[in-house]
């Protein structure tokens, strides 16, 4: 029996996109797209995302590309300019999920030290029960690690919970450790995938 949903946050609850940031910037999404691409890249932001300090890793990455060192640097200094609103529907259908009883938890590849900056700006958040922040444990999704992080925290048993996140490693992922996962979309399409496994 399902009892608890685990979401993901970027793109599943608040949107969240460096685009915002750098097409205006650069006056092309095309030259963002590449600077994305190949310089600050999800890898890199990934490492921050881990727990590396903002500081140390603008710091590697000017040495390696001193010729971007003003847009490495407005990465995380100008972060909040790649923040959207809440996702469409999510706040509603959330509220829904805890009016039938099931138990609502975040697990999220966030830096420590940009999460804390949006934390209170976004009501979505405070429907959770609980949450697991990557950059404060130093652990990452798809990692096993993280995920069992969580099952232990909150007491939760993988067969009893459903969790869904954009990224296809992260469901790829969710699925190695017994959890039921859904490749998220839209609220509608999320929604719908509840309907047809019998939660809503």
């Amino acid at each position: 029996m399902i009892k608890n949903i685990i979401f993901d946050f970027g793109a599943v609850l608040v949107d969240w996109n460096p685009h915002y940031l750098f097409d205006s910037y650069f006056g092309s999404k095309e030259k963002a797209d590449w600077f994305l691409a190949n310089i600050c890249t999800a890898k890199w932001n990934g490492e921050v995302d881990r727990g590396m300090p903002i500081s140390e890793a603008v710091k590697q990455l000017s040495e390696v590309y001193p010729e971007w060192a003003t847009e490495i640097d407005m990465y995380f200094n100008r972060w909040l300019e790649m923040m959207g609103g809440e996702i469409p529907g999510m706040y509603e259908l959330i509220q829904r999920l805890k009016s039938k009883g099931y138990g609502v938890y975040g697990l999220t590849n966030w830096s420590a030290e940009t999460f804390c900056l949006v934390r209170h700006m976004y009501a979505i958040f405070d429907l959770m029960d609980g949450m697991v922040v990557s950059g404060e444990e130093h652990l990452l999704k798809p990692e096993p690690e993280i995920f069992h992080c969580l099952f232990g925290r909150y007491g939760l048993e993988p067969s009893e919970c459903i969790f869904t996140d954009d990224n296809e490693a992260n469901v790829d992922g969710a699925r190695r450790v017994g959890l039921t996962a859904i490749r998220f979309r839209n609220a509608a399409q999320f929604e719908e995938e509840l309907v047809a496994l019998g939660v809503l």
